[in-house]
């Protein structure tokens, strides 16, 4: 297991890149970037779907420069961890519970024996709605959870090809591997920026795409129907009212005002059911809030500021 660094993105000095194997058999990848002088503790950052370690080196050096230890995987089917069907290009999952065992593993083998308590989590997208499953079910590794762009609920936009009755349909047909219909077998980050539903900074989405022309295994193209159908069944759970009132875990919900692909309203509505959590919406941003422009970009990190304790206040 390996970094991938290329110069348009370096990958962050004091990596330690490694394997670790689920209980059920899947083999993951993870990478630990060293504390800075005079540690505040680790953040374990997940990433979204269709995503990867490497797309995310900008901000591990944002959370080291906040004195952070990072520590990072990549989820089945994802990045260079095993992918679950032959096609490497499907993004494909039986069940939103096999994040989980991914999680938990990666706590259990990487961050508690490894790395500088206290530890904090930094979601995005897919990522950040498997700690808030996690958080439901009781498990309270991280003392504060930061969570952009959560996938609790979609907009209008046919994300995945497919709607709810279809998708079942479809998986119920023993379908399940096939792509959704309608799915683009090109990669997520490899499609034109021009009307991009991710970020509105052209730089920023450009590195991504030079990073998986530098290594094409790491692309992930339309999920299977039987991801869009866990995927939905996930959120139909997370929408139901006595869901969020149950959680007793710190967390800080970040959406974007602009955001075509998850609902804004469905972020909002479930930030003020929490019983120990907050929420708050970046105007104009899109998905990928932490892609964004560097004056949206500054609003999603003073609000983690102000939230994680310990982070200075940056201008």
């Amino acid at each position: 297991m390996q970094l991938v660094s290329i110069p348009a993105n370096p990958a962050p000095a004091g990596a330690t890149v490694g394997a670790m194997e689920t209980p059920d058999g899947v083999t993951l990848r993870f990478a630990r970037f060293a504390p800075p002088p005079g540690r505040k503790g680790t953040v374990c950052l997940f990433q979204g779907r269709a995503e990867f370690i490497e797309k995310y080196f900008e901000v591990v050096q944002d959370l080291r420069d906040r004195g952070f230890a990072v520590a990072t995987i990549d989820f089945r089917g994802q990045g260079l961890s095993q992918r679950n069907v032959r096609d490497r290009r499907k993004g494909h999952a039986r069940r939103f519970s096999d994040y989980l065992i991914d999680l938990e593993t990666f706590v259990k083998q990487v961050v508690l024996p490894d790395c500088p308590p206290p530890f904090y989590a930094l979601g995005q997208g897919m990522g950040a709605t498997v700690l808030i499953e996690s958080a439901a079910r009781g498990h309270r590794w991280f003392d504060r959870m930061v969570l952009s762009s959560p996938m609790i609920g979609l907009t209008r936009r046919p994300l995945f090809g497919a709607g709810t009755s279809v998708a079942r349909a479809l998986r119920l047909v023993g379908l399940g591997r096939l792509a959704v219909p309608g799915g683009s077998s090109r990669a997520v980050a490899a499609e034109p920026f021009p009307d991009n539903p991710l970020t509105s900074d052209p730089i920023r989405y450009a590195r991504t795409a030079a990073v998986i022309e530098a290594e094409p295994t790491l692309a992930v193209a339309a999920p299977t129907v039987a991801w869009a159908d866990a995927a939905f069944r996930t959120m139909a759970a997370m929408q139901r009212p006595q869901y969020p009132a149950r959680l007793r875990q710190p967390m800080l919900l970040i959406a974007g005002g602009g955001d075509t692909l998850v609902s804004t309203a469905a972020i909002e509505q479930f930030g003020t059911s929490l019983r120990a959590g907050s929420h708050l919406v970046v105007p104009g941003a899109r998905h990928d809030l932490m892609m964004e422009q560097d004056q949206l970009r500054k609003l999603f990190w003073a609000a983690f500021d102000a939230f994680v304790p310990g982070t200075p206040l940056y201008g």
